[in-house]
This record gives structure tokens, C-alpha cells and sequence, in this order.
């Protein structure tokens, strides 16, 4: 009887290393992703952390005898010194003793009541235990990573902290941040319970070893999917939503290529090679590679340090250059080769702020999606679109104009055949956050909100799923 089951637990196990070999030799799938700053990336994971220094009073540095010993009891043992520093954090602290084991005591004020991360040390000196009101609040082993737990504090209440540093790159710089102001992704996961997938079990952010993000021109991360590859460190954009979407959808590894700058409009900087010049108002409006903008009907026009469409060219050259030296940039999957699964587009802001460009947006939209999948030798690849939603359903005049260009190209439409099947708009304008519950007045970035940015991502990633499955 057990010939017949180690003979089945032996094919159940030859199957399953079959498609594990299957899954390794597929390429690897790419997204090319542009836009304007919202895809970038300006949604806030905290409140943004500042160098510490005044929160901090009565600061006493002791020193003691030898390496740093995880066994030893530092509060009960008699330091070689103590000192009383001038400067604690800021840009230039006071510079600390030298020499064995450094402790730094002290207490700590925050002027307003929330949740706090504290950052302690800069480089080496990150390698440290610091705790605040009696709770480890950072923690770094020499070699690993650092792990951060907030805390709670009371505005105008005194608190006590210690920092132990484990190396002799020991000083007093710092870092603080409030991470439960609403609408950061700090205060949407943990706070609000929301998107749990971004969290590891012990609380820290999550990083995919299966979907790796690149940024060219902006938004430059260059590391597995994971928390900070928008604007900053302390930002997000689209990405994050959709790769995990996408990641878990694929079995083999998933590329994000992202090119993208802000404040740039489709009818000028991103205008597509192929454009043609066109009259409106008594003007002559720029085709591609005219300079400038716009001049009026009957005059010479004086070219300026731009041309139509050189975002366009910056952002999908650099692309290209990434593209061409795969292996070289991406030597993990060197042999595997790639292929353009998609695109994603998120742009609209600036075209709003000129009625032409507005109205020329559908048009220009169709031939942008037309000029990409040639360009990059794609022709049926899936365009997922996100509209522009500032405002939500109030939106009105050319921000209105844009949005429905947007939805105007969307396969189901009918308006385009061509795109039946293979490019989806997906609707942001459910997904605008108001400055209350933000953490910027900031309309034009979608007042920085993070749950605004991880919305869009995953509507993006369902749209280009439902693409690729013929839905």
C-alpha cells in the first residue's frame, strides 16, 4: 500500500517542480507606466519626518567600558564619562565622547498629541536600541534592518528615552515622524485597517520578491516592490496597488518600469512623435518637434529651449535605454528575456489648463495609445487609462472635458474598435479624498492622500487583469 503513495507523492512532486521550471523560463512581464506628478507619486505614507532637536531636553551622554554587550545592564553600571551636550540633533550635534559603549538619556516633548516613529542615528550610527517612555521604539542589528514601533504621546508631556548604540558611530542625530495623520498610508493600514497586504506579521512594510520597480527621469527607486517608489521615500503612487495586484495574478516575475514627469500636458511635453500642426483662436498650435506652444497665424515664430514632445522622448528614451540593456540592469533575470504586458497611463492635469488642449485631448489620447504599442513593438498590448478625478463628481469645466476624453477611448465604449478589448479607463473621481481627511490642501495631488493613490492603483491593476483575460 505504501508503494502506490510514495509513487503519487513522487508525481505530485515531479508536477509541481514541472511548472515551477514552466513559470521560470516565461519572460519576464513589463508595465511601462507614465504620466504626469500623480503618477509619479505624491501620496503620503506620514506625517514626514523632520530632524529632531528642541523636543528634546536634560540630554546626558554616558560612556562605558568596551563593546557594546546585549547582556549588560548599563543602568546599574558606573560609565568612564559622562557628558552634557550643547547640541542634541539638529544639523551639527554636539559630537559624542568616543571610545566603549555610548548611551544617550534624556526626555522627550512632542508639541502635539498622536502617534510618533523615532529615527535615530544616521548610517552607522542607526545601529541602535532606542526606547521612549519606557517602550523600544527602534531597534538595529549591524548588518540588518532597522524595525520601527510607534508610540503614542501626549502633547506637552515629558517623557524619558534612552538610546543604547550597539557600533562606535555613535552621535545625536535623528529623525521624528507623526504617522497617524489622516489619509497617510501609515494611518490607512495600521489605523484604519485597510489594504493588510502592505503590512508584514510584525508590522513592518512589505516587499515583494516577485514584482520589481524601476523609475526613470523621476520617481527613481530602483528595488522589489514595496513602500517609497513615488516622489520620496515617504511617498506613493500607483505602482503599489497595481504591482501587487499584478504579482499575484502572474506567475513569473513582474517589471514596473515607470516614466514619468510632473506638470507636463499631453498637447505639448508628452505630445506623441507623428502630431500635426493645427489652427484654433487665430493660432497655429505646436505639432511634434515645433517650438513653441503656440504662435499666431501670420508670424514667424521665435523658438524657445523646449519643443512639442520632448517629454515624450526624455521619458520613453530613457525607457527604451532600460529595456535594451535588460540583463545588464536586471542581471537576476539574466536569460529570461521580457515582454511589454502593458501600459498605464495617468495624466490630465495640465491639459485642463488651456480649453484647446482640452478638447484636442481625445484625439490626442487615441494616437498616443496608437504610438506607444508601435514604438515599442507591442500592437496588442493592454492600455489600462486612469482618469483625472480632482474634485470628484463636482468636476467641472475643462477638468470635465478631459475626464470624459478619457473615458471616451475606453474599449467598451464602442467609439474606437480598434480598442475593443484591449484598453480600459477606469473612473478616480469615486476615489477623491477632501483636504479634511488628508494630508495636504492640495487638490492638485489629490491633497497628497494615500488611499486616493493605492484606490487608483488597484482599479488599474483589475482593469489590465480583466484585459489580459478577455473580460
Amino acid at each position: 500500500m505504501l508503494q502506490p503513495i510514495r509513487i503519487l507523492i513522487g508525481l505530485i512532486i515531479l508536477y509541481g517542480l514541472s511548472l515551477t521550471s514552466e513559470a521560470a523560463e516565461k519572460p519576464v512581464k513589463v508595465y511601462l507606466f507614465s504620466g504626469q506628478s500623480n503618477m509619479v507619486g505624491i501620496g503620503q505614507v506620514t506625517g514626514g519626518g523632520s530632524r529632531w532637536g528642541s523636543q528634546f531636553t536634560d540630554i546626558e551622554i554616558s560612556v562605558y567600558k568596551g563593546e557594546h554587550d546585549p547582556g549588560a545592564d548599563y543602568d546599574s553600571l558606573n560609565p568612564l564619562k559622562t557628558m552634557e551636550p550643547e547640541s542634541f540633533g539638529g544639523v551639527k550635534p554636539t559630537p559624542y565622547p568616543g571610545g566603549g559603549t555610548h548611551v544617550a538619556r534624556g526626555f522627550v516633548t512632542v508639541k502635539e498629541t498622536g502617534v510618533y516613529e523615532f529615527r535615530p542615528g544616521y548610517a552607522g550610527s542607526t545601529a541602535n536600541l532606542m526606547e521612549v517612555d519606557g517602550k523600544q521604539v527602534h531597534s538595529k542589528i549591524p548588518g540588518e534592518d532597522s524595525r520601527f514601533t510607534s508610540i503614542k504621546l501626549t502633547g506637552g508631556q515629558k517623557v524619558p528615552f534612552r538610546i543604547t548604540y550597539f557600533t562606535a558611530q555613535a552621535n545625536g542625530l535623528g529623525w521624528i515622524a507623526r504617522v497617524d495623520i489622516p489619509g497617510t498610508l501609515s494611518t490607512v493600514v495600521r489605523k484604519d485597517g485597510k489594504f493588510p497586504y502592505l503590512l508584514n506579521k510584525d508590522g513592518s512594510w512589505a516587499s515583494r520578491d516577485d514584482v520589481w520597480y524601476k523609475g526613470v527621469v523621476t520617481a527613481g527607486a530602483n528595488k522589489w516592490l514595496s513602500v517609497g517608489c513615488g516622489a520620496s521615500a515617504n511617498s506613493i503612487g500607483p505602482e503599489l496597488g497595481f504591482g501587487h495586484k499584478l504579482g499575484d495574478y502572474h506567475d513569473q516575475p513582474v517589471l514596473i518600469l515607470k516614466a514619468s514627469q510632473g506638470n507636463r500636458s499631453l498637447a505639448w511635453d508628452f505630445l506623441p512623435p507623428g502630431s500635426k500642426r493645427y489652427e484654433a483662436d487665430g493660432f497655429f498650435y505646436a505639432g511634434y518637434k515645433d517650438s513653441p506652444a503656440r504662435w499666431k497665424i501670420g508670424f514667424t515664430p521665435e523658438p524657445i529651449n523646449w519643443y512639442a514632445g520632448k517629454q515624450y522622448d526624455d521619458c520613453f528614451n530613457e525607457a527604451h535605454q532600460v529595456l535594451e540593456n535588460f540583463e545588464s540592469n536586471f542581471p537576476l533575470w539574466k536569460g529570461r528575456g521580457f515582454e511589454i504586458a502593458g501600459f498605464v497611463w495617468w495624466q490630465g492635469h495640465k491639459d485642463q489648463g488651456n480649453p484647446v488642449h482640452a478638447q484636442r485631448y481625445e484625439q490626442n489620447l487615441v494616437h498616443l495609445i496608437k504610438t506607444l504599442r508601435r514604438e515599442f513593438n507591442a500592437p496588442q498590448a493592454p492600455f489600462a487609462i486612469a482618469t483625472i478625478g480632482f474634485g470628484g463628481w463636482k468636476m467641472q469645466g475643462n477638468a470635465l472635458t478631459v475626464a470624459n476624453a478619457q473615458l471616451a477611448v475606453s474599449g467598451e465604449q464602442g467609439k474606437y474598435p480598434g480598442f475593443k478589448g484591449n484598453v480600459r479607463t477606469i473612473e478616480t473621481r469615486g476615489f477623491w479624498r477632501s483636504e479634511s481627511i488628508s494630508p495636504r490642501n492640495q487638490g492638485f495631488h489629490y491633497n497628497q492622500n494615500a488611499e486616493t493613490y493605492m484606490l487608483v492603483g488597484e482599479a488599474l491593476g483589475d482593469a489590465m487583469i480583466s484585459l489580459q483575460q478577455g473580460k
